[in-house]
């Protein structure tokens, strides 16, 4: 087994800290590289593009890939890799994401509801009906002679695990889901991240629909899984479900007191957020704030279709989710209470840092922030939309139709809040 640690920040302190923790295993003889970009092109893609193309992955049958913030159990590997064996036609072992902050706070909690959608009912309905889904870009294991046959790791869009996977299928290749066996990350807490990270994942498809779609027609996949792909895969969850949600609550519903008639169509995207819900039963008191926030995420949503559908240059643009290394439910209360970082001592490499060498760092740390205010930003498509809904809340109360007034409310206070940056935590 060989370990690689691919890292592409260009900040010393972290280089420092990973070299050191890779240095500590490779003493206790364990086989580890640490591999770090001078030309960082490709972002992630160009990343895992120049770790595969190492002569000494030929040695290798197989490639587990995790991003940083994820921890995979020390049985990670006898889970999955025995679905390798006898199926050679197998690409992918797909594992769930479990997370350890989910209960932070009101996003983090909003967050877990749709994982739970995600992985309980869309990966493991498609991984058993059809071996095929989107592949989540870590804690997942690879068959390196698949990758190898569909291209290998394409830096073209900003979803290269979704680009993969998709070229994969299209080669005949079968995807195994595992829904027991989980790998613990973390969720973004603040929703500048949140946001930034929505972005990416609805214009990136859009980008690689674009780029794929004459390669879907021309392939030798079944007619089923070619309407599977354009229809339901790309069309609907990535471009129908986001244009359709935007126009009705954004602009059809404030006008709903001209067009009465309008109403019902709120049903349709109504029900499909509650039946979002249902994999997390735990998360059922939060129905009304998801519900609401979903509509509000549907103009991030909208946007990024649009920004991908039509080449904009915003769709290009591979921001990194901030995270803060929580590799527990109970770093959530360390981190309220300290968050920096210890860093490695610059004098060597292979030293460990004592206790009071360590809270020395932190004091240091804590020095250079102090004085950094958390500033809310301000978010001017929300705030434009939350002065439209309360004007038409207002219009429907001096009009006395009593149920759209409500529903106009909340949902412009929703839109209010989160304009103004007040859902989730800011993160300097």
């Amino acid at each position: 087994m060989l370990v690689q640690v691919l890292d592409d920040s260009d900040d010393p302190d972290v280089q420092l800290l990973i070299k050191a923790e890779v240095l500590k295993w490779q003493q206790k003889g364990v086989r580890i590289l640490y591999r770090n970009r001078l030309i960082r092109s490709g972002y992630k893609a160009g990343n895992l593009k120049s770790a595969m193309s190492c002569d000494y992955v030929e040695d290798y049958e197989f490639v587990a890939l995790f991003d940083a913030d994820f921890q995979p159990g020390p049985d990670f590997l006898k889970k999955n890799i025995p679905y390798f064996k006898g199926n050679d036609d197998v690409a992918l072992v797909q594992t769930r994401w479990a997370f350890v902050n989910k209960d932070e706070n009101l996003l983090t909690r909003l967050q877990n509801i749709n994982f739970s959608f995600h992985f309980e009912v869309e990966q493991h309905v498609n991984g058993v009906f059809i071996n095929f889904f989107c592949f989540s870009g870590t804690a997942g294991v690879w068959r390196i002679t698949a990758l190898e046959e569909c291209g290998g790791w394409m830096d073209r869009t900003t979803v290269e695990d979704m680009d993969i996977a998709v070229r994969a299928h299209l080669c005949g290749w079968k995807f195994i889901y595992l829904n027991d066996v989980k790998c613990l990350c973390e969720l973004p807490k603040s929703y500048e991240a949140y946001k930034k990270q929505k972005h990416r994942w609805h214009s990136g498809p859009m980008q690689l629909f674009r780029l794929c779609f004459l390669d879907i027609l021309r392939s030798k996949i079944s007619r089923v899984k070619k309407t599977n792909l354009i229809l339901l895969f790309f069309l609907l969850r990535k471009l129908v479900l986001p244009f359709y949600s935007f126009t009705l609550f954004c602009i059809i519903l404030p006008l709903t007191m001209f067009l009465p008639e309008a109403q019902v169509v709120c049903y349709v995207p109504g029900i499909m957020s509650i039946l979002n819900i249902l994999p997390a039963p735990r998360s059922f008191p939060f129905i009304v704030p998801y519900l609401l926030f979903e509509n509000t995420m549907s103009v991030t949503k909208f946007n990024a279709m649009i920004s991908g559908l039509f080449k904009f240059g915003s769709s290009y643009e591979w921001v990194v989710t901030k995270k803060l290394g929580r590799s527990s439910e109970g770093d959530s209360i360390a981190f309220s209470e300290n968050e920096t970082h210890p860093l490695v001592e610059r004098n060597g490499l292979g030293g460990s840092s004592s206790e009071s060498d360590i809270t020395e760092l932190n004091k240091l740390e804590a020095a250079k922030k102090f004085g950094k205010r958390k500033r809310n930003r301000l978010y001017s498509k929300e705030l434009a939309l939350a002065f439209i809904l309360l004007s038409a809340s207002v219009r429907s109360l001096l009009s006395a139709q009593g149920i759209h007034f409500s529903f106009l409310l909340f949902q412009g206070i929703t839109f209010l809040l989160v304009g103004l940056d007040l859902i989730g935590e800011q993160v300097s």
